[in-house]
């Protein structure tokens, strides 16, 4: 009797952890379902240590461009869920801006300040190549012009390299500069900001670049980051005043400009807002698409990142294209009345701007699409 009952004790977690199991994997190609990407690809390399995860979202447009982001997530299904976010941003984001691309996006797993990158970065450039042209990657968070040159050993799809158009921060943030005249413009019935106070949160590359041509047009900014460093930079270059990294929330500004990480305008932050417009250069500002409704309701005016952040992507198709920097700066000067044909599709159809600027996407894609099957 006490051998079936041992059996019996030893087999009966069996079940619970296959069932667990069975629910983690509809959960994970529930996310997949949510926005009906195309193609995931999750790739471990052994003697590098490389996790890397690959999201395809929409490739109607063209190929799936988006860049490669290097971050230590808590955990996987973390990197997963931004990696897909970030994808389905890049095929709305190239709609908008007028650009024959697709969306994608690459999130490796692990501690970006590590020396010896080039084994990730060969191993990720092979996981680039396996997809056969159809994502095309490029810089992003933790990644950099020289990460780029290594994916280019293995892979051709991919741009942002050096002496081509490299890094896309200065255009960029050339287009949030844009975005935000345009949001004064529909808020205030002008575009200059000489008085106005901006609240920068995040003083990397994109930040410092906008806190330049926001401070030579006369605006008073208020600054903060993770890293030290990057404040005191902006402090002494544009005298900005320093914060702490949760004062920026409730700063008094004009516009609060998110130019670091996603799903700052949440719960927790959004009641602390105390200005009219919000306007920066993060991916994935809105933790939740409510988010959105609530600023709406608040009267806050919101510039929907993947419009008004569409700068780099021009950059990087400019070396696709073989565009001058002069023409792919222009390009991204076009973020303003794209901007603004955002607010008047919002006001048309009485929804919130992060809504309005999804119908404007759609419809490109659906327009473009049609085409290509009537010409079948």
């Amino acid at each position: 009797m006490k051998a079936p009952a041992k059996s019996s004790a030893s087999s009966s977690p069996a079940p619970s952890r296959a069932s667990a199991k069975k629910e983690e994997a509809t959960a994970l190609f529930a996310l997949l379902e949510e926005h009906e990407h195309e193609q995931v690809s999750l790739v471990y390399e052994p003697s590098s240590g490389y996790r890397g995860i690959i999201a395809i979202h929409d490739t109607t447009l063209g190929p799936a461009l988006g860049g490669t982001r290097f971050w230590n997530y808590v955990n996987d299904r973390d990197a997963l869920i931004d990696c897909l976010r970030l994808a389905r941003g890049m095929t709305y984001k190239a709609a908008v801006a007028g650009l024959n691309l697709g969306g994608g996006k690459s999130v490796i797993i692990g501690d970006n300040k590590i020396r010896n990158r080039e084994p990730i970065f060969r191993a990720h450039g092979r996981h680039v190549k396996a997809l056969g042209g159809r994502y095309i990657t490029a810089e992003d968070v933790g990644t950099s012009v020289g990460d780029m040159e290594f994916i280019k050993a293995e892979t051709d799809h991919v741009t942002g390299l050096i002496g081509k158009s490299g890094d896309p921060s200065p255009v960029t943030a050339f287009g949030v500069y844009r975005g935000i005249k345009a949001c004064a413009k529909h808020r205030y019935g002008d575009d200059a900001l000489r008085g106005k106070t901006v609240a920068i949160q995040g003083c990397g590359h994109v930040g410092y670049y906008l806190a330049d041509l926001l401070y030579k047009e006369g605006a008073q900014l208020v600054a903060t980051d993770i890293d030290a460093a990057k404040v005191k930079a902006v402090v002494d270059d544009f005298r900005a005043k320093p914060v702490g990294s949760d004062e920026i929330y409730g700063v008094e500004a004009h516009i609060f400009a998110p130019c670091a990480l996603g799903g700052i305008i949440n719960d927790q932050t959004l009641p602390q807002l105390k200005v009219e417009i919000v306007a920066g250069g993060a991916n994935n500002q809105l933790a939740e698409e409510r988010h959105g409704d609530m600023l709406e309701q608040r009267g806050i005016t919101y510039a929907p990142d993947y419009v008004i952040n569409a700068g780099g992507l021009v950059n990087v198709n400019a070396e696709l294209e073989g565009w001058t920097m002069e023409r792919a700066r222009n390009k991204a000067g076009e973020i303003y009345e794209t901007i603004l044909m955002v607010f008047d599709i919002a006001a048309e159809e009485g929804i919130p701007s992060y809504r309005a600027a999804d119908r404007l996407a759609e419809r490109r894609i659906a327009a473009i699409a049609k085409v290509r099957q009537n010409f079948v």
